[in-house]
């Protein structure tokens, strides 16, 4: 079985690129870089990675594929690109050298829902399917409607939800957001990564049962071939260690069939990402 984190990060931290970084993470401000994964992936028997963006530029981008280029366990790049930029078909077609660079993400949720409904942000999406690029979706509950919206317009497009669109977990509300949830599952052509969850819960008191209903409602909305583990490290690490992270999934995911955990923890990013 290939085991592959469809979700992680790395960074060389820096105050001003990185100033949404609150005293409260201070574990995570700091560089975070290959040497610091390799051995945890490796403890944890996970065969590959995708890199996914943080910081809004096409120099982290680059950067991203760099690395990319010098490690081999990291099979796919979500990077960023301006998809306002007039010239987006253009900036899309100097990537196509790139082979690792599987799609891009621009960080929804710190903009107004209606940023992703605007009609520069709608004509760089319709671009993306051009050149087979896949679109990450990081956005809050609060987005989910007008997410819904902007999947609804683009049927053939590979969309998948970060995190699971970050319910909120630490104070146990669930309703709006699985009524959102439930309705962007409705579309068969996307998907959602099980990411992310330690964050949004207390990060110092969480329980891992405090998961199971928000697994419950992804599981029974997008069901088994639409679903991805990603461990958002190092991200979790304010609220729980790779292990951790990798180990509430496990749990979660032991009483369903070995068809379905490969499908969970490889299969569906390899097939979502086009992975090599």
């Amino acid at each position: 079985m290939r085991r592959i984190d469809a979700h992680q990060h790395f960074w060389i931290y820096d105050d001003f690129e990185h100033s949404w970084m609150t005293e409260e993470m201070y574990l995570i401000k700091k560089n975070f870089l290959p040497v610091d994964l390799k051995p945890l992936l490796e403890l944890n028997n996970i065969d590959g990675t995708v890199l996914v963006q943080v910081t809004q530029s096409e120099e982290e981008t680059l950067t991203l594929l760099k690395i990319a280029e010098t490690n081999d366990f990291v099979k796919g790049v979500v990077g960023w690109v301006n998809l306002r930029d007039k010239n987006i078909r253009s900036r899309l077609e100097s990537y196509q050298k790139y082979s690792t660079l599987k799609g891009f993400r621009h960080v929804l949720q710190t903009e107004e829902p209606g940023f992703m409904l605007q009609p520069a942000f709608l004509n760089g999406i319709s671009i993306l399917r051009e050149f087979d690029y896949t679109y990450d979706i990081l956005i809050y509950p609060k987005h989910l409607e007008a997410a819904e919206k902007l999947v609804k317009k683009f049927p053939r497009q590979r969309f998948v939800i970060d995190h699971l669109a970050k319910p909120e977990i630490k104070n146990k509300n669930i309703v709006e957001w699985e009524t959102g949830i439930r309705l962007i599952a409705s579309y068969p052509n996307v998907c959602c990564k099980i990411s992310g969850m330690v964050t949004e819960a207390g990060w110092k008191d969480w329980k891992p049962d405090d998961f199971n209903i928000y697994m419950d409602v992804i599981l029974n909305a997008f069901g088994a071939k639409r679903v991805m583990f990603g461990s958002d490290w190092p991200m979790c690490l304010v609220a729980a260690s790779y292990g951790d992270v990798l180990k509430i999934v496990t749990d979660y995911f032991s009483s369903f069939s070995a068809n379905e955990q490969q499908l969970f923890f490889g299969e569906n990013a390899i097939n979502f990402y086009q992975l090599q």
